[in-house]
């Protein structure tokens, strides 16, 4: 079915509270883990069916921001979400607590019932009224971002339309378009603080009343982090300043020399080449017929797969002025169909769309047919390892996206990858900081992003911009705002997708093969496990980050 023709209802509350009261009526009746089994498959079908509605009415929220129906339906399905978790958590203790579990977890896997373990600890009737403004909250900052009108050369553009401006090959077009964006920004800053502000503490308080020290355990145990701990990634961030920081600045210094710039500045931090970074060639609809033909001679697997997402209309990528910022792959149970948002804009985002978000919608496509649910639910460093990867498995095709330019896009792309890591990490230590020590106020927060920039990014430059120079980048991170603790999954999986490169150039067919098994194993074992069934070296590991290092310099 096309996305256009799946019919919305709205989310029966009460309906769904009596279907859950039958489940649980009927999982204690059972006289047998088989029983108790089918029990469940029906627990699969009634919560398939909510996620799916309330991702339907999220998608086309996030279409058109202005759609006063689906704006409405937006707020109660972020007011029913935190009772729906709280419903599917009060069966699920049911399951971790049956007589038959040792059956049951032999049919599921041990990782689902450690993921229920974190999932009871996480969610709780007390803390529903302030999940529903936790909501409210983060729907006030992106309602904030969606509507941002700006003018550039008498035209109105949002935040997503003014990008090639940024990326733009002449300079003093990237400035003045830094201006416009970073005046709308300061002219929210103070906004975009008290929403913080008011999203830390009211995170703090959940996590208080449900007995922890602060946000941090709550948010790993939300972030299903279930083989690794927050020791880990410390020790993860150390690696990073250690072994990987000086040499992503070495890179930094090259690109300055490649530009003929006598220093970086904030307005050349997105910018590769003197003639300006390769762009897509074609229209929206050139650019997808492009990805089609790519992933056609990729393999067989990713050839009716995107038949699958075009066929379906399952790509919402045009960019609009009332549209939501970002982009995201998100899941529809009750059509086992991936549906991929995004904002094309004219710039090398279009084409990482096809691949980073494919690579996500992918692995959901692939794995579809599992009876077993909770293999779906795939933690963060993995589902990001499978679309980070996808994004330099299939650069031996982007001059179908970039015509004579493809290799100057294979370059910026390995460096951007590269440069990424340890402003993801950063990113990851801020918040640490921020939830470790709530009551900092804006001013306190503002200046440890400026410490945690320098020990991460020393060639940065903000001279000029008043919103930049205060310490105020992080409100552009949507992911700070909706998202907490979530941004280091892309640095772990960064490092995996840095090996899958380094493989792929050695033996491109033996790492596919890697690749395609780990989209095939989903959330059957636990991140530790996976990486080594697949043959990765655990980016945990003492020294992993530094034997990435040295064997990246090799072809850098």
């Amino acid at each position: 079915m096309k996305f256009s023709e799946m019919p919305y209802e709205r989310v029966d509350l009460e309906k769904l509270k009596a279907d859950f009261a039958a489940l649980e009526r009927d999982f204690d009746a059972a006289g047998s883990g088989e029983e108790q089994f089918r029990v469940h498959q029906r627990y699969y079908a009634v919560t398939g069916h909510a996620i799916t509605e309330m991702t339907i009415a999220e998608i086309r929220h996030d279409i058109d921001m202005t759609d006063e129906f689906y704006r409405e339906e937006q707020k109660y399905c972020d007011e029913i979400r935190p009772v729906f978790q709280n419903l599917c958590v009060s069966y699920q203790k049911k399951l971790y607590a049956s007589p038959y579990r040792a059956y049951l977890e032999s049919v599921i896997g041990p990782v689902a019932f450690r993921n229920m373990e974190l999932e009871a600890k996480s969610v709780d009737p007390r803390i529903i009224p302030l999940m529903q403004e936790e909501n409210r909250l983060q729907d006030a900052y992106n309602h904030i971002l969606a509507t941002a009108k700006i003018d550039w050369n008498g035209e109105t553009l949002n935040l997503s339309l003014l990008e090639p401006y940024l990326r733009s090959a002449d300079r003093r077009t990237r400035i003045e378009a830094y201006a416009k964006r970073d005046a709308f920004y300061l002219a929210h800053a103070e906004e975009f603080d008290d929403l913080y502000d008011r999203l830390v503490k009211n995170r703090t308080e959940q996590a208080r009343t449900l007995g922890y020290e602060n946000y941090l355990t709550l948010g790993d145990y939300r972030m299903m982090r279930n083989c690794w701990n927050r020791d880990d990634l410390r020790r993860f961030r150390a690696q990073i300043r250690k072994d990987y920081v000086d040499f992503a600045e070495a890179l930094q210094a090259g690109r300055k020399e490649r530009l003929r710039l006598d220093a970086l500045h904030f307005y050349d931090e997105d910018v590769y080449f003197t003639e300006g970074n390769p762009v897509p060639v074609g229209t929206p609809e050139q650019i997808l017929e492009a990805g089609r033909k790519m992933y056609h001679a990729l393999s067989p697997e990713t050839g009716k797969f995107m038949d699958f997402m075009c066929d379906g209309e399952l790509f919402d990528v045009l960019g609009r002025k009332t549209k939501k910022t970002g982009g995201y792959m998100t899941y529809l149970p009750d059509y086992k169909a991936p549906f991929i948002f995004a904002n094309f804009n004219g710039t090398t985002g279009d084409a990482d769309v096809i691949t980073h978000e494919c690579g996500h919608a992918f692995q959901g496509w692939l794995s579809a047919d599992d009876p077993i649910r909770e293999h779906a639910d795939i933690t963060m460093e993995t589902a990001e390892t499978h679309s980070m990867s996808m994004e330099f498995f299939t650069e031996p095709w982007m001059d179908l996206f970039f015509g004579a330019r493809g290799k100057d896009y294979v370059r910026m792309h390995l460096e951007d990858a590269i440069n990424f890591i340890p402003y993801g990490t950063m990113v990851d230590e801020f918040q640490d900081i921020a939830y470790s020590n709530p009551d900092l106020s804006p001013k306190e927060r503002n200046e440890a992003w400026m410490d945690l920039e320098r020990q991460y990014r020393p060639h940065m430059n903000y001279e000029g911009d008043a919103f930049l120079s205060s310490g105020r980048a992080w409100q552009m991170k949507h992911h700070i705002y909706d998202c907490p603790l979530y941004y280091i999954d892309y640095c772990i999986a960064g490092t995996n997708a840095l090996q899958y490169k380094i493989w792929m150039t050695k033996n491109y067919q033996e790492a596919w093969a890697s690749y395609l098994k780990l989209c095939r194993l989903s959330a059957s074992d636990f991140f530790f496990g996976l990486m080594e069934k697949v043959g990765l070296d655990n980016p945990f590991e003492d020294g992993c980050i530094r034997h990435v290092v040295k064997q990246l310099k090799d072809f850098v």
